[in-house]
């Protein structure tokens, strides 16, 4: 009796322990669009793995539907901008990012995206005033005792709630606009990078020890398709047939899946980039905006994608981009070489993620993996203070040559003089 005692007593220290590493409570920050359907996936295998999932999302949000039916838990706070303002100002950065900006110059371009990165960040700032001056929800937020803070780092405020929250932090995204400084300064406390690429996009470089690649997460093998796809947002009509289907949103993952697809015209953003990727099609870019330049430009260096210019494309380019992509065969056997590195990785990039924001929880951060770098004064981090060293050894050093020059010279003129007067 005493043995099963004992035991029973073990196995619940066992559980103990092993429980707060992996049922803990997670804090996330999500953005929009795009942003959103990667980080959900995310969301959905943390609660798949028993943990608890608590979305801060504004009243005003586009995609995100606190009333969808889902384990996640859904924290809304109220906000000084209508649904419309959000939309409008989003619409207009995205326009004017895809239509207005100048492509003479690198300054007048990199000037341009800035201002809009900077407007884009104003917006946001306000939504993030709203929550973290509302007491109320903070408190609620504070009483919850959050394990960890998971944030989208493209908009501000997932630093600030981490900081208030005193909470870790981690971030997950593909590429972050410029900050101001002191939300810089902020940023650079995040216990985690998940950096939405992978090798298969990227070409090498070095990196700091808390940023993992996670680059295609959300991608899962294709599910059997019906014979009809119709992409279609209102009433089923009432003589749709039995072998049609109707989509909100089309299937793109199990369309690229299909055997018999043959090329994939894309933006280029990163979700469907990673997808053609997963499933090994090659790809005619057209970019617009944001990441997608740079993510079609990495794939035709890896011959696996062709380019075409949005502003300045005709039917016929369009058209020839497709039959280079569909009829030489270079371009499908790029692709699927990237597919079989995307797939021969010791751990899935969704593993990947989850098992890093788990470690975050467990450990209660990751400072050790952070630089010193962080910490250090902006010039000692620019090796000011070395650089301003040496300038004073190397004057201390003219002052010295100088000065002995001029000894010397001294030295010698009244020898001269005292010859002449002998």
């Amino acid at each position: 009796m005493a043995m099963k005692l004992a035991s029973v007593l073990l196995l619940m220290q066992l559980s103990g322990h092993f429980s707060s590493g992996t049922c803990g409570k997670v804090l996330v920050w999500p953005t929009e669009y795009s942003h959103w359907m990667n980080m959900k996936t995310i969301l959905d295998e943390l609660v798949q793995r028993d943990h608890e999932v608590t979305v801060l999302t504004h009243s005003v949000s586009i995609l995100i539907d606190p009333k969808q039916a889902t384990s996640i838990k859904f924290e809304v706070f109220p906000t000084s901008l209508t649904k419309s303002d959000f939309e409008d100002v989003s619409l207009q950065l995205i326009n004017k990012w895809t239509y207005d900006l100048p492509k003479d110059t690198f300054w007048s371009y990199f000037s341009q995206v800035q201002e809009i990165t900077w407007r884009f960040s104003e917006i946001m700032m306000k939504i993030c005033k709203d929550a973290v001056l509302n007491k109320k929800l903070m408190t609620r937020l504070q009483e919850s005792k959050f394990d960890v803070v998971l944030a989208d780092a493209v908009t501000p405020c997932g630093e600030l709630l981490a900081e208030i929250l005193k909470t870790p932090l981690v971030y997950s995204l593909r590429f972050s606009p410029g900050r101001p400084t002191t939300l810089y300064e902020t940023m650079k406390k995040a216990d985690i990078w998940l950096i939405r690429t992978y090798w298969d996009l990227e070409f090498p470089r070095p990196l700091l020890p808390n940023i993992e690649f996670v680059g295609g997460l959300h991608c899962k093998p294709a599910k059997t398709l019906p014979k009809v796809l119709w992409r279609f947002d209102g009433k089923k009509p009432d003589t749709l047939g039995p072998n049609t289907r109707l989509f909100k949103w089309m299937p793109q993952n199990d369309l690229l899946g299909h055997p018999k697809t043959k090329a994939f015209i894309t933006h280029g953003g990163a979700n469907g980039v990673y997808e053609a990727i997963y499933h090994g099609v090659p790809m005619v870019g057209i970019p617009l905006f944001g990441d997608q330049p740079d993510n079609i430009a990495h794939m035709k260096a890896k011959g696996a994608a062709v380019r075409v210019d949005f502003n300045t494309m005709s039917s016929t380019d369009l058209l020839s981009a497709l039959k280079t992509v569909i009829n030489d065969p270079m371009y499908k056997e790029n692709a699927m070489k990237l597919s079989r590195i995307h797939h021969d990785q010791p751990m899935k990039p969704l593993d990947r993620a989850v098992f890093w924001i788990e470690f975050v929880m467990r450990h209660k951060g990751a400072k050790h993996l952070r630089v010193a770098a962080h910490d250090l004064p902006w010039f000692q981090y620019h090796s000011l203070d070395v650089l301003g060293f040496l300038l004073a050894c190397v004057a201390t050093a003219i002052f010295v040559i100088t000065k002995c020059c001029l000894c010397f010279c001294r030295m010698f003129a009244t020898a001269g003089k005292k010859k002449k007067m002998e």
